[in-house]
């Protein structure tokens, strides 16, 4: 048993009612690799932004659990380095599908989880959370719940279609699980390809996908129900068009990627979401920068030649999204 706290590490619960109070979100972004990891750490420390490090089963089993702990200890002594004097970081588990998962990563030093019991009947979801939330409280490690369901694709998460979450159900969840925070389904997904084509519009001018807007009446619901209570989004990437144009041009095969718009996720982040969960882009962001690599100096074969500019790419995107997205810069002094 490892707890969070001797690696320095910190749970969500301060952190979010702090965002909640202060109308912006925490970043949670995820990471499978050492670059990822670094560019993570050196926008958060360079914006004073408190971060959540989020791995998702299939990291764990890419990564080995053990490495992830010790790179998430790293990660705290790196944020040091850089000056960051008191990081705020939290080390989460992304879609855990069963208790045994979860208790892993608690006993593992993860000092968050989440339980996604959404693809379950309302009560196996409930029994599924609560026995979560009372091993988890027991070490003080905090707990995010899932209810409704969204589509997309990622790592072993999928769905065909987005079932949105029920405002009346909400407070009966929270009240009998216990859970410290809730991810809700208002119409972002999984994945580079969150609407199917003909679920947008397009723009006349250049040809892209224009995507739905999010159900801002059923956020507005849910805070109704649970006022103060810390909301979550996840399949928050954007999918920015410029990576998508990069990876296209140089060789990738990418129709029709589209995201969520940057103006959706800053009018949520204004509310009682304090959690906003971006994966995609940071993927975009490595794969175009090792693809323009690797067409303009095809000879290249040292790793660090083209994982160097991936990682400086996702660190410029990481820090465009705490201080232009989330508005979490400076919050965690």
């Amino acid at each position: 048993m490892v707890s969070y706290k001797e690696l320095g590490l910190v749970n969500t619960r301060e952190m979010f009612a702090k965002a909640i109070n202060g109308g912006y979100a925490i970043p949670a972004f995820n990471f499978n690799n050492m670059e990822q990891l670094q560019a993570i750490i050196k926008a958060s420390a360079e914006t004073k932004s408190p971060v959540i490090l989020q791995v998702s089963k299939g990291a764990r089993n890419y990564a080995n659990q053990t490495l992830l702990r010790y790179m998430a200890q790293g990660a705290v002594e790196y944020a040091k380095e850089l000056g960051w004097e008191n990081p705020q970081i939290c080390l989460h588990l992304d879609h855990g599908d069963s208790f045994e998962v979860c208790k892993s990563c608690v006993d593992f030093g993860f000092s968050s989880v989440m339980i996604d019991g959404s693809s379950l009947p309302y009560e196996e979801n409930i029994a599924l959370t609560k026995k979560v939330v009372e091993y988890a409280h027991q070490f003080d490690v905090t707990v995010e719940a899932e209810l409704g369901v969204l589509a997309g694709v990622e790592d072993d998460v999928q769905a065909e279609e987005s079932h949105y979450t029920k405002p009346e159900e909400v407070i009966d969840f929270a009240t009998r699980t216990g859970c410290d925070s809730l991810a809700i389904s208002i119409g972002t997904s999984h994945g580079a390809y969150k609407f199917k084509p003909e679920q947008c519009t397009r723009d006349p001018q250049t040809g892209k996908l224009v995507p739905p807007p999010l159900a801002f009446d059923v956020l507005d619901a849910i805070m109704e129900k649970l006022p103060g209570f810390p909301i979550v989004l996840h399949g928050s990437s954007s999918v920015p068009q410029e990576y998508v144009d990069i990876i296209n041009t140089h060789g990738g095969n990418l129709p029709d990627a589209v995201g969520i718009p940057e103006e959706q996720l800053r009018k949520a982040a204004k509310s009682a979401v304090c959690k906003i969960n971006i994966d995609s882009d940071s993927r975009l962001a490595f794969t175009a920068a090792v693809r323009k690599v690797f067409a303009d100096k095809p000879g290249e074969f040292d790793p660090r030649k083209y994982c160097g500019p991936a990682r400086d790419e996702m660190t410029k995107l990481y820090k465009h999204k705490i201080i232009e997205v989330l508005g979490s810069d400076g919050k965690a002094e």
